[in-house]
């Protein structure tokens, strides 16, 4: 056990048996079931993790509203990525409502997943970039999806918002199972240099060869990632459950663990929690779930 608290900065919840996932295709049958904040405590146990941040899996409101009462009664979800229509013309209004309801403390960022959007600069509409900056009025982050294709109009978003907090999740998706570094490499390396984006080692393992990677795989683009951002502006995410279609969790950490060296430097403390805590504002009101296990015995 670490003497620093381990967050993991991206994981989902869902249930299809009671809402749509578009992006839930049957090549993802393995993974399309309801999952819960019960299914992933002993994960989090047996891996020694504290805290998680809840993001968005669909683009509905409703489910923002749905994670934000899970965080409120789950010990280890410290706080939600929630989704908003960024081009409503009156998105800082809802904001605001999401807020002041039941359980609006947890909210901590907004994402939409733009890698999906027909248009490659769907990101620097005007409307979108708008809305983006209503998030940021309202104190609150904002993740990044995109693949490198978008890279370029989430730069353009960035530059209009320098004072913003954003975050590329899943390195920005790199072509992994090709081995193809560009354009991907050199987009990134752009949006990087601005000094309000943070970067998630998550997502990783899904884009490579889900049934035959290793680490060497993995390994140019973390090294490329901490090269770019450096030690102070990389967080790690497990983006559990959707790894699991090419790694369990123990798997996903450990092998991030190797790449990056010694788990009790203070680099690994940053990436594996701290900056992942001053990022989004987490607070360590709640009870550690790796502590737990040490103290009463749970499973």
């Amino acid at each position: 056990m670490t003497d620093y608290l381990i967050v993991d900065s991206h994981q989902h919840f869902w249930d299809p048996t009671r809402a749509a996932y578009p992006w839930m295709t049957d090549a993802l049958a393995a993974i399309r079931r309801p999952i819960g904040p019960e299914d992933m405590r002993p994960i989090l146990r047996d891996n020694g993790v504290d805290r998680t941040v809840l993001v968005q899996t669909r683009s509905d409101v409703e489910e923002t509203h749905e994670f934000l009462a899970i965080a409120a009664r789950t010990d280890f979800v410290a706080g939600v990525v929630g989704w908003v229509d960024l081009t409503d013309p009156a998105v800082g209004d809802r904001l605001a409502e999401i807020q002041d309801g039941a359980h609006g403390e947890w909210l901590v960022g907004i994402r939409h997943q733009v890698h999906d959007e027909e248009d490659p600069a769907w990101a620097a509409r005007d409307d979108v970039v708008r809305g983006i900056g209503e998030v940021g009025k309202a104190g609150l982050a904002y993740d990044l999806l995109p693949r490198e294709r978008e890279l370029p109009a989430c730069l353009k978003t960035v530059d209009t918002h320098p004072d913003m907090r954003f975050v590329v999740d899943h390195i920005a998706k790199p072509r992994i199972v090709e081995g193809v570094m560009e354009p991907w490499a050199s987009r990134l390396k752009e949006i990087a240099a601005r000094p309000n984006v943070c970067c998630k080692l998550s997502g990783m393992v899904t884009e490579a060869n889900w049934t035959a990677w290793t680490a060497d795989d993995l390994r140019p683009y973390v090294e490329f990632v901490m090269e770019c951002f450096g030690e102070n502006r990389v967080m790690f995410g497990s983006d559990w459950p959707v790894c699991l279609l090419a790694a369990d969790y123990a798997t996903v950490k450990g092998t991030l663990e190797a790449i990056l060296g010694a788990t009790e430097s203070a680099a690994s403390a940053k990436v594996f929690g701290a900056n992942a805590m001053a990022f989004y504002g987490l607070t360590e009101g709640k009870p550690a779930v790796s502590r737990a296990k040490q103290t009463t015995g749970a499973s």
